[in-house]
């Protein structure tokens, strides 16, 4: 597929994407975007046009994009048997994140090393467990509740009181959104992610390796956020690569998978101990990997949706970037009718993630 200018349909559940659809359209694209969730319509309007009705608009375009997981693998799936040039997983590719023991499972039946864990449904029954097992862990809530990513707790005490204390708080304050969680024993390390865009056949190089920093305050502290800032860098195969994800390639291949997948490691003397995975882009991730590109971000989501092997020019150096959270309200959206390019790219610089990039 070479650069013509195509039509792009972007489907989010809550807006995540918006960013890239905006370059795209930047770009000289037709773009159209579908956001489902009503309480998030609002985003980006004024930067790209807006649709309701998604499924109206599959004979219109080129390229369809699905920024999640949470079921749009099945959407996904159903549009490539279609004959549609798709971005977006599969059921079992939304399943590796959204459900954390099968991703752990997973992994280990491609022999690649795993952290000890236990899932559960019952606070009761976890915090009996913490008493009789003593060590520290990792709370990791699955599902819809593992996009508050403020309910992930990673213990500190040895004996697991800190948990147990924050077991005991989540039954009385969220017995209905947390509905079942893992707990993983905490393993100390360097946390790393390693990811590729893979094109339904096989991984496109070169890969990304990033740093997620997820702390709300600076020394490591405070609560888990969805995202305070990565830094990454492009890399070609590497151990950590062929450790893992790696291993995984036939299997996605076998589903058709087309999209960007990642997988957050713990690396220490001990070895490689994948934490989770990502099957989907990540957010700003991958707003950052744009900025890391010299290939147009539309031809080359194009080209992987075709199935091609787009060539994937990247620029040298890391680069690191940050997510800044506003109060949402209406005086903060810019309406359809923006009388000019210059005021939305004025406003655009308080608003997306990717204004906060640099390059070291």
């Amino acid at each position: 597929m070479n650069g013509d200018r195509r039509n792009f349909l972007f489907v989010s559940i809550t807006g995540l994407i918006s960013d890239i659809a905006w370059q795209v359209a930047k770009e000289g694209h037709e773009v159209r975007y579908c956001i489902e969730d009503e309480k998030e319509r609002d985003i980006a309007d004024g930067f790209v046009p807006k649709v309701r009705d998604w499924q109206r608009e599959v004979d219109w375009a080129d390229v369809i994009v699905f920024d999640d997981t949470l079921g749009q693998g099945e959407k996904a799936k159903a549009l490539r048997a279609n004959g549609n040039a798709v971005i977006g997983g599969t059921p079992y590719t939304d399943r590796l994140e959204d459900d954390r023991s099968f991703g752990q499972e997973e992994l280990k039946k491609e022999g690649i090393n795993i952290v000890t864990y236990r899932d559960f449904d019952n606070f009761d029954d976890a915090m009996a467990y913490v008493k009789a097992n003593p060590e520290r862990y990792v709370i990791k809530p699955s599902g819809t509740a593992a996009n508050v990513k403020r309910r992930l707790f990673v213990g500190d005490e040895d004996d697991g009181q800190d948990v147990i204390r924050v077991l005991e708080a989540y039954k009385k304050s969220f017995p209905g959104e947390i509905r079942q969680f893992q707990l993983q024993r905490r393993v100390t390390g360097v946390e790393v992610a390693v990811g590729a865009f893979f094109n339904g056949k096989q991984f496109i190089y070169p890969l990304n390796v990033n740093f997620e920093h997820k702390k709300l305050f600076p020394g490591n502290i405070g609560p888990s956020t969805g995202e305070m800032g990565t830094a990454m860098f492009w890399s070609g195969p590497n151990k950590l690569f062929n450790s893992t994800l790696k291993k995984m390639e036939a299997k996605f291949a076998s589903e058709g998978y087309v999209g960007y997948i990642d997988l957050n490691c713990i690396v220490n003397g001990n070895g490689i101990y994948p934490l989770e995975f990502t099957a989907r882009f990540g957010y700003p991730t991958i707003s950052i990997q744009q900025e890391g590109m010299t290939t147009p971000i539309g031809q080359f989501l194009a080209d992987l949706a075709a199935g091609a092997n787009p060539k994937l020019k990247v620029k040298s150096g890391s680069r690191s970037g940050c997510a800044w959270s506003f109060h949402h309200s209406r005086s903060m959206t810019m309406p359809h009718s923006a009388p000019d390019s210059s005021m939305r790219q004025s406003f655009s610089r308080e608003v997306f993630p990717k204004r906060c990039i640099s390059r070291t």
